[in-house]
């Protein structure tokens, strides 16, 4: 975890998510605190409540 973000890797097409398995794979942020998921431009890709640790979700390591 690096500045309250976990940076992690996912297969894209053309820098978007991919439901599936490819030769692309792209840099992006989870940012816990707020169930939010960011680009490498750091645009918000998606967000759950379900993922926010001010909501109660834990972090297994």
């Amino acid at each position: 975890m690096t500045l309250g973000f976990f940076k992690v890797r996912f297969y894209t097409i053309n820098g978007i998510l991919a439901n599936k398995e490819t030769p692309e794979v792209s840099e992006f942020y989870l940012y816990p605190s707020g169930g939010t998921l960011r680009d490498a431009n750091f645009n918000i890709v998606f967000y759950s409540s379900k993922f926010d640790t001010y909501r109660g979700f834990v972090i297994k390591n």
